[in-house]
């Protein structure tokens, strides 16, 4: 019975470490959103892509309904803040926003 209460008590622990690393994992960031092929000029870039630049990195935003909501910047610069995941993918960071409004520019 002792045995089956540690087994209990740990995997509580684990899963409870598992859903703090998640919560972890979002966060949030101010910036510009730019597109990466008309305003950045990225090379790689073939077709218009949203990028959040905050705090001197540049995170690729992901589309989902969020970020098409948001719309779509090109050719010019609109200041934003952002809440999602990030990803490292390629050598580019992604977010995926659960949240993105456009914000007063300071």
């Amino acid at each position: 019975m002792k045995t089956l209460a540690k087994v209990g008590l740990a995997l509580a622990l684990v899963l409870g470490l598992v859903a703090g690393a998640n919560a972890a994992d979002e966060t949030t960031l101010s910036g510009k959103v730019v597109c990466a092929k008309c305003t950045l000029k990225k090379a790689d870039a073939a077709k218009c892509q949203d990028v959040l630049v905050a705090n001197g990195a540049e995170y690729y935003v992901e589309k989902n309904a969020v970020s098409e909501k948001f719309g779509h910047v090109c050719g010019g610069e609109k200041p934003a803040t952002g809440t999602g995941t990030g990803t490292e993918t390629d050598g580019k960071k992604w977010i995926a926003p659960s949240k993105m409004e456009a914000s007063k520019k300071s």
